[in-house]
């Protein structure tokens, strides 16, 4: 019996951990004006944010159905016996729908699960699945240790701005109208499927504080990493902050948030994903 791994770039798993975990990713589409690119791919990081922050209208779009099913056939050849698929939550995009159009496509038997998550939380998941397939754990307990896990995973991050979440449609923007006025800085908690306002806070300083906070309410931790969308310095004060209250048993990991989910939520966001022990 072979089990392999299957995710989508928005999962945010680190280069490092796809090769030791033997993970695949499927890139899903990142739009800047008339062009089309592969998530991770065919544009950098540093042409990503040249044009987001001029402003340059970004949509992103699932990977088709036939990439899908190329990928899951392809692993059939090189031996697998099941294919476990971990994907952003179907809240927020159409990529686990297609992934599970594409597994009645294929013979390998394919089982698609909605981690309820984005980036690095949805990327905690996949490793755990991995990590749980690498020691020899069936389909059943895998799947078990992910639905178990999902119940501990939060993301927690702060916006510094609120245009890229307006045009996204993902909050209700009337919940953030008068904190724009203020300069408020909003604080999001990505929690089982759902994006909400876990608090209002005045200052960039106030706000990183504010997240060590709602962090240590859900300790001792598993997993620990920061996020951030092109905001290196204000990352690594975060990690300073985070490091000096949370030494996990797996120390912390920087991400740079992937462009298609960057695009959601603005130049400058920081964020921790995190996962509580049992």
């Amino acid at each position: 019996m072979s089990i392999r791994i299957v995710t989508d770039s928005t999962c945010d798993v680190p280069e490092p951990f796809l090769t030791e975990l033997d993970i695949t990713a499927v890139p899903v589409y990142v739009n800047m004006g008339q062009d089309s690119y592969l998530d991770g791919v065919a544009l950098s990081r540093t042409e990503f944010y040249r044009r987001f922050a001029l402003g340059e209208a970004v949509t992103t779009a699932a990977p088709s159905e036939g990439t899908f099913v190329e990928v899951y056939n392809q692993l059939a050849a090189q031996g697998a016996t099941e294919i476990l698929s971990l994907h952003i939550a179907d809240e927020l995009s159409n990529t686990g729908n297609v992934a599970r159009l594409a597994a009645e496509a294929v013979a390998v038997p394919v089982t698609v699960i909605d981690t309820m998550q984005v980036s690095v939380g949805a990327g905690f998941l996949v490793m755990a699945a991995a990590e749980a397939a690498k020691a020899g754990c069936t389909l059943a307990e895998i799947t078990a240790v992910v639905q178990d896990s999902i119940n501990r995973t939060r993301i927690f991050g702060m916006l510094d701005t609120l245009d890229a979440l307006r045009r996204g449609g993902r909050v209700n923007w009337a919940q953030f109208g008068i904190g724009t006025l203020l300069q408020i800085k909003p604080i999001l908690l990505v929690y089982k499927g759902k994006i909400t306002v876990a608090a209002r806070v005045r200052t960039r300083k106030r706000a990183l504080q504010q997240m060590v906070d709602m962090v240590q309410t859900h300790s001792p931790l598993e997993r620990l990493a920061i996020l951030h969308v092109n905001a290196p310095e204000t990352a690594d004060i975060f990690q300073q902050h985070l490091t000096l209250h949370f030494p996990p048993e797996n120390p912390p990991f920087m991400v740079e948030i992937t462009p298609a989910v960057a695009s959601h939520f603005g130049l400058g966001a920081v964020g921790v994903a995190c996962v509580s022990k049992k």
